[in-house]
């Protein structure tokens, strides 16, 4: 680890973030929807680290809450999609023949969009919030997992050790389970880092369209929204939430980054 510089970077600052996240209640001076309409736009003082917005609200608060938003998005749709481009692309990769062309024909399909115009689509189809927020990054995630979790199925089940596992009378379901799931995992973890620090962005984009989570809730996305507006007055309002944005992707892809080289010279 220590010959990874910047492995370790990466790892301190989601660290980091994910405490913030955790300990928001802890951290934050006060209420993330706390309004104080006689100090709207103040800079950063002393008793504001990070300035107020609009309503007068604590922007370090906001942030500090808004880590909660991002970090569950991240982790509850990587965690979903996941699970389901693994098991989907487990089927259609060792079974192979009408289902391996059904399931493939629907990921290009979906591939074939922008995934960012997608998500736009099933949240304005499913509604603001939350909850839809997550399904729909579900909905578009779950095909890269099921294509490169294919591709290695395909290259596993022709090694000697998993016909070795069939001679011996192996059902299906313990050959991907035991002897093929433990091959999939380190380029699976490195795909989740990537697309962790995708599904934040696109959660922000959501939220700053007005189609993520919802006013008062606080989330990085919605807080560069309401920005927008003050930027030549009061800039803080979208660039510490932007930063905050920016460091949370910079840390997810330096690890993808680190893992990637790891499991890269491992192979060598």
């Amino acid at each position: 680890m220590g010959r990874r510089p910047f492995l370790l970077l990466g790892l301190s600052i989601l660290l980091l973030i994910t405490a913030a996240a955790l300990l928001a209640s802890v951290l934050a001076p006060y209420s993330p929807n706390h309004q104080d309409l006689e100090k709207d736009l103040l800079a950063s003082s002393r008793e504001h680290l990070l300035g107020t917005d609009k309503l007068g609200r604590d922007i370090l608060s906001r942030i500090l809450f808004g880590a909660r938003v991002s970090m569950l998005v991240g982790f509850s749709s990587v965690a979903i999609s996941l699970a389901a481009g693994l098991l989907l692309g487990s089927l259609s990769g060792y079974f192979g023949g009408w289902l391996d062309q059904l399931i493939m024909r629907v990921v290009d399909v979906l591939m074939a969009f922008p995934g960012i115009v997608l998500a736009i689509a099933f949240t304005a189809m499913l509604g603001p919030g939350l909850d839809h927020v997550i399904l729909a990054l579900c909905l578009i995630g779950w095909t890269g997992y099921a294509r490169l979790v294919r591709g290695e199925i395909l290259a596993l089940r022709e090694k000697e050790f998993i016909h070795a596992a069939r001679a011996l009378g192996c059902a299906p379901a313990r050959i991907i389970g035991l002897h093929m799931l433990p091959n999939l995992l380190p380029p699976l973890l490195i795909q989740a880092t990537f697309g962790m620090a995708g599904a934040i962005i696109a959660e922000g984009s959501l939220s700053f369209l007005g189609l993520g989570v919802q006013s008062p809730t606080p989330s990085w996305g919605s807080m560069l929204n309401d920005g927008r507006q003050f930027l030549l007055v009061a800039p803080q309002l979208t660039a510490f939430p932007g930063l905050a944005i920016m460091l949370t992707v910079i840390g997810l892809n330096l690890v993808g980054d680190g893992l990637r080289e790891m499991l890269e010279k491992r192979g060598k």
